[in-house]
């Protein structure tokens, strides 16, 4: 098995450390000069779908490695223990 790579720095949003007014949850940059749109060198990354978590690593627990699974009948568990 891979090992999943560490969760990369969060994607904060442009001039949120700036002005107080601006969130620092991510929204994109729609302007018609702005620099991250355009991707220039030196300046903030901003998301895109090469971050995506793995298929194998989406809703695996980070301590075990185990995926998480609610059980909520009977048949839900012989079917846990029929495929582990």
């Amino acid at each position: 098995k891979k090992e999943a790579k560490p969760r990369q720095k969060r994607f904060i949003r442009w001039h949120s450390d700036r002005f107080k007014r601006v969130g620092t949850s991510w929204r994109k940059p729609r302007g018609i000069d702005s620099r991250i749109r355009r991707r220039w060198h030196g300046t903030r990354k901003m998301p895109n779908i090469g971050y995506r978590t793995a298929n194998r690593d989406r809703y695996r627990r980070k301590a075990d490695g185990k995926y998480k699974f609610l059980v909520k009948s009977p048949g839900d568990l012989k079917m846990l223990l029929m495929y582990n």
